[in-house]
């Protein structure tokens, strides 16, 4: 919300104060102690009637452009490769916006924490109308591969800021509903994108799935920069140069971004393009752990003034959310990428069908998100939304393994929903932890670790998931349908399985089929399982600023 996914933030802000230890005139770093309860109960002027509205409206659409972005050029890929004859480069076309959130998502975590809200966020705009742009107008396959790669860097600094201006528009013990709301609206967008993107391609051309952008992004621009006060609190007008790009960690920026740009290509080329032996496979996995070892030294060496401080994850509950987060974020993308493989290939529908099916998913878990998000609100914990998330999704994980080629819609409708909803009860409870638990100051740098750390499950487990299915899927045709080619299986793809795969074998290749689909979804029941240790290891905090009731469980 993938990520997906992925959302509050900020308690209050207090005015800018002098140091004599330099020239910058922004609020010292807060005292790890301090309680953010009570940085919530300072005077704020929060925006208020028609102001309030509108800035919650653009950012929302914010939310559902850069949502959406990722998910409608999938059903435009076969025209895409139509026309620039680029078959080889599909995986990169998804890939690359991947790779540029990745890479810059700390980044941008630790402009936040000192910049300029408004300046950071506009310019994450800007920076998303130049990609789609490019990919609207890309007159090559390249083209287009770096427009995805600027498209997805934007996409980084503009998700992080969404939930930093909900922080500053909206009282702490509100924020839990209007997070929920944003989770139903990435949603919407999720289940939009293959649907939209099939109409624009369809209908017009697929170059409008980036041209809708463009003028739409305008208008959140135009309504942030008029309506939106920025904070004051991360002023740095009288910071020198050097101060700046000291203060933006950039040793540490320098060795994460190789870092996990290696390990998503590694991912993404293993098991695929290369096998996982492959030298070149090897070398990337090993140059992620050196770089990796080498960005902790910098973070210790560092200290507040590194990407993520280490006073930061060594609280408890930022640990224990980031890895419940991790968890959950790798069973619910690895759901929606393979799900669609079972309409698709075993109900025999088309890729815009699949996407009509998966809608009981999306519809429940934009509700869990409503749902959960008020009652947060109004209870105060996040905790037991997020047992109840793990309840859910291993259970509805589960009965979703048990699909097979005459589960009735009945079925599979109702189990969707169970699913959906879990996901839903969770996918915000990260950064309600990380806000009930962190400074002000610390808070953008928390948000940002439970986006990333809810990408990171994405792109490792869905790449699992495809060495899994591929593994299954070739041992089970050797053995079952030994007549039938595995290469052609493969390079036919979901939706032209049937034309391809004698009449007399489909039965038994389609069996094959959904015995490797099934192995996927125990992967993501697994990993809904797993996330339990991170719901239990949550401290219980309240968000409406009443401090600890009770000790953590």
């Amino acid at each position: 919300m993938i990520s997906t996914l992925e959302f509050d933030l900020l308690p209050s802000y207090s005015p800018p104060m002098e140091t004599e230890a330099s020239s910058v005139t922004c609020a010292p770093a807060p005292e790890p102690e301090k309680s953010p309860d009570k940085e919530a109960s300072d005077a704020v002027e929060y925006p208020t009637g028609a102001r309030f509205a509108f800035i919650i409206l653009a950012i929302s659409l914010a939310l559902f452009l850069v949502s959406l972005d990722s998910t409608i050029i999938a059903v435009a890929i076969p025209k895409i490769t139509d026309q620039f004859h680029s078959l080889d480069d599909v995986g990169w076309y998804g890939s690359a916006y991947l790779l540029g959130t990745a890479a810059f998502q700390l980044f941008f975590g630790r402009l936040y924490s000192f910049l300029s809200v408004k300046r950071v966020f506009l310019s994450s705009l800007c920076i998303f109308e130049i990609g789609s742009l490019v990919c609207a107008i890309a007159p090559s396959s390249n083209a287009l591969i770096a427009g995805r790669a600027i498209a997805g860097l934007a996409n980084a600094g503009v998700l992080t800021g969404i939930f930093v201006i909900i922080a500053d528009s909206v009282p702490l013990e509100r924020r839990p509903f209007h997070s929920g709301a944003l989770g139903a609206t990435y949603g919407v967008a999720s289940v939009s994108g293959p649907l939209l993107g099939g109409v624009l391609t369809d209908k017009v051309s697929w170059r409008w799935c980036f041209y809708i952008n463009l003028p739409l992004t305008a208008a959140v621009i135009a309504c942030i920069a008029v309506l939106f006060k920025d904070p004051q609190v991360r002023c740095v007008e009288s910071m020198s140069l050097a101060r700046r790009v000291t203060k933006l960690d950039p040793w540490g920026t320098a060795v994460f971004m190789p870092a996990i740009t290696s390990l998503l290509l590694a991912l993404q080329w293993g098991g695929s393009k290369y096998q996982w032996q492959n030298p070149r496979i090897i070398v990337l996995f090993i140059l992620f752990a050196l770089l990796t070892v080498m960005f902790v030294v910098i973070q210790i060496w560092k200290q507040d003034e590194a990407t993520v401080p280490p006073r930061i994850m060594k609280q408890r509950t930022i640990l224990a959310a980031a890895a419940f987060i991790f968890c959950l974020g790798g069973s619910v993308f690895t759901t929606i990428y393979f799900l669609p493989l079972y309409f698709q290939a075993i109900k025999g529908v088309t890729a815009v069908r699949s996407g009509v099916d998966n809608i009981p998913f999306v519809v429940a878990l934009s509700g869990g998100c409503l749902v959960t998000g008020a009652l947060v609100s109004r209870l105060g914990y996040y905790n037991p939304p997020m047992l109840l998330s793990v309840l859910l999704t291993s259970v509805g994980g589960g009965l979703i393994s048990t699909f097979d080629r005459d589960t009735p819609p009945a079925r599979w409708v109702s189990y969707q929903i169970v699913y959906g909803l879990g996901v839903g009860c969770g996918i915000q409870q990260g950064i309600m932890a990380a806000q009930a638990v962190l400074a002000i100051g610390d808070v953008p740098v928390g948000t940002t670790i439970m986006l990333f750390m809810q990408l990171l499950g994405g792109a490792i487990f869905v790449s699992a998931g495809q060495t899994v299915f591929q593994n299954r899927l070739l041992i089970g045709l050797a053995t079952h349908v030994p007549g039938v080619d595995p290469q052609l299986v493969f390079d036919a793809g979901a939706t032209n399985l049937r034309s391809v795969v004698p009449m007399e074998l489909l039965a038994s290749v389609l069996e094959v089929y959904n015995d490797a689909l099934r192995a996927v979804y125990y992967l993501i029941v697994a990993l809904a399982g797993l996330s339990i240790f991170g719901a239990l290891g949550c401290e219980w905090r309240s968000v409406k600023g009443k401090g600890v009731s009770h000790a953590a469980l």
